[in-house]
């Protein structure tokens, strides 16, 4: 198995390994380079359904997602498809995923069946990073604070109306998961790394706990910008048979909505994580 990092920041590319045939020495090899560089990078694969919830399950428990409809049969995958015209790929905008939840995604595992001749890339960054950068000052006051997180603003905007509705190619269900709001440490622990990242995100990080959402704004305002900054991002462009995998509780990812007029298609396992913790 060969390890190329991505970037100085994030990210790896790993070669010679077939996912659906993992040995568990191997696969304990993939899982340590993993947890290394947050986001690795896996060419060349020819996963079926099964054998990308087989790779999936190997670090953790399934997890349906709160709102997007599975497929038939397989409902912990979800088709991630962006027809030709449509006016927004999934997943633009910063975040982590299910952030809104009270146990957010662990990590995910994205899998390109079809991809645009040029455009659709997925940008990454690092979270610790983005913590470890901050003066000592602010990050001694972040690592008290805490942050009301849901998903009101970003699925319930008017722009998604037609996807409850069934007229789109994502099709989503209401739940009262949309609404609720939930409250995570600004700064968590990583439970393996055990290394602190930043956890906000502008899709889903509202305003501090205790505090109001105009109180709030300028303050994650700074840290949305500061979290991104390129110096922590790579940038994985797809390739058909591209698996990449993200780790969410230290890690923002945003797709590139550069390819409108092209169809996009991939397929998404997400991993159960725990409640965060400082």
């Amino acid at each position: 198995m060969e390890v190329r990092p991505l970037t100085g920041s994030i990210g790896a590319e790993i070669f010679d390994v077939d996912l659906s045939e993992l040995s568990d020495d191997t696969f304990h090899s993939i899982e340590r380079v993993f947890y290394d560089f947050g986001v690795i990078v896996v060419r060349d694969q020819r996963l079926t359904h099964e054998a990308h919830l087989a790779f999936a399950a190997r670090f953790g428990a399934l997890e349906r997602h709160p709102i997007v409809e599975g497929l038939d049969g397989f409902p912990e995958i979800i088709k991630i498809h962006k027809a030709a015209g449509d006016a927004a790929t999934f997943g633009v905008g910063w975040h982590s995923d299910n952030s809104y939840t009270e146990r957010p995604s662990l990590g995910s595992v994205l899998f390109a069946e079809q991809i645009p001749p040029v455009g659709g890339d997925t940008l990454f960054a690092n979270q610790y990073l983005a913590y470890e950068q901050l003066s000592p000052g602010m990050r001694r006051m972040l690592d008290g604070m805490k942050a009301v997180h849901s998903g009101k603003y970003a699925y319930r905007a008017s722009t998604t109306k037609e996807k409850y509705e069934g007229k789109t190619t994502i099709a989503y269900r209401d739940s009262e998961a949309v609404d609720r709001e939930v409250v995570h440490p600004v700064v968590r622990t990583h439970p393996e790394t055990r290394r602190r990242a930043l956890y906000l995100n502008p899709m889903f990080t509202i305003c501090f706990e205790d505090m109001s959402e105009d109180e709030s704004r300028p303050l994650l305002e700074y840290l949305f910008r500061h979290s991104v900054r390129e110096d922590f991002q790579c940038r994985v462009r797809w390739e058909v048979g591209s698996v990449t995998m993200w780790d969410n509780r230290c890690v923002q990812h945003t797709a590139l909505n550069d390819c409108q007029g092209f169809e996009r298609v991939h397929y998404r396992v997400t991993v159960e994580g725990e409640k965060p913790f400082l």
